[in-house]
């Protein structure tokens, strides 16, 4: 899953997709470099971001995907959490919602994601994203987390969302402390365990850069690192900004599990 923000402030490349032509531009470029889904976002959910407009979200995204799916007929997810940006976007060629708040945040995104039958990636987040990483807290953090997706796919399947349309996404830096993150990772298995596909979303993301010593921007090898990892402990998505390094990296990874040439994707 490629990442495509048509904002001006996310935490690694806010403000480099704002035009139509540029955000079109990158994505023909992902599409080059071997991306499964390109996931396109209007706000930005970075630590101590602030709500944006449903209006203004569709402003930055529905020409981006209209754009996108007159040449393209991949995967095109949508990333908010509001309905009827979900709704704007599935009508301009968008199949999949990628929702943060995991159908929390709008009553109406559930309906919208069952009558679709759109794919919906459900992701644990602790607070809200001005206020997750303040004091994020757990006393176990793997149970808690696999608990919670577990509880938020009960109440999809429940809306009406068929059980092989659910991803479920443990949200690394989603109100997460340097050892949750690690945590989370380490122990993929036990979210696998339920039954539903793994997003893992760590590139670029700042627990990486506590290791390593990187900023935001030169943080490839460590996403690389922690993209394989996921991907030989039980992701089958892994959500990146480097698409063509993070596939390279995947395939010889899964080569030599495997002992031949192969390819990540989830279908």
């Amino acid at each position: 899953m490629g990442v495509l923000n048509c904002t001006p402030d996310s935490f690694s490349d806010g403000g480099r997709f704002m035009s139509v032509e540029t955000a079109v531009a990158h994505a023909r470029q992902m599409i080059v470099d071997g991306v499964d889904i390109v996931d396109i976002g209007g706000e930005s959910t970075r630590p101590g971001s602030l709500p944006v407009d449903p209006a203004e979200q569709i402003r930055r995204t529905i020409p981006v995907i209209e754009r996108i799916r007159s040449f393209w007929d991949g995967p095109i997810s949508i990333d908010t959490t509001k309905a009827t940006v979900a709704s704007a976007a599935l009508s301009a060629g968008a199949n999949w919602i990628n929702d943060i708040s995991a159908l929390r945040d709008d009553a109406e995104m559930a309906d919208i994601a069952a009558k679709s039958v759109s794919m919906v990636v459900l992701m644990h987040m602790q607070g809200t994203p001005r206020t997750m990483q303040t004091a994020p807290d757990y006393s176990d953090v793997v149970t808690e987390v696999r608990d919670f997706l577990q509880q938020r796919a009960d109440f999809a399947l429940r809306s009406g969302v068929r059980d092989d349309h659910i991803i479920v996404d443990p949200g690394i830096g989603f109100g997460k402390r340097q050892d949750d993150n690690l945590a989370i990772l380490a122990n993929l298995p036990r979210f696998a365990e339920l039954g539903y596909p793994v997003l893992v979303g760590a590139s670029r993301k700042s627990f990486i850069g506590k290791i390593t010593g990187d900023d935001t921007p030169d943080r490839l090898e460590g996403s690389l690192a922690a993209a394989v990892w996921a991907a030989l402990h039980g992701a089958r998505i892994v959500r990146v900004h480097d698409v063509a390094a993070t596939r390279k990296a995947l395939l010889v990874a899964e080569s030599i599990a495997r002992g031949q040439v192969g390819r990540f994707s989830i279908r």
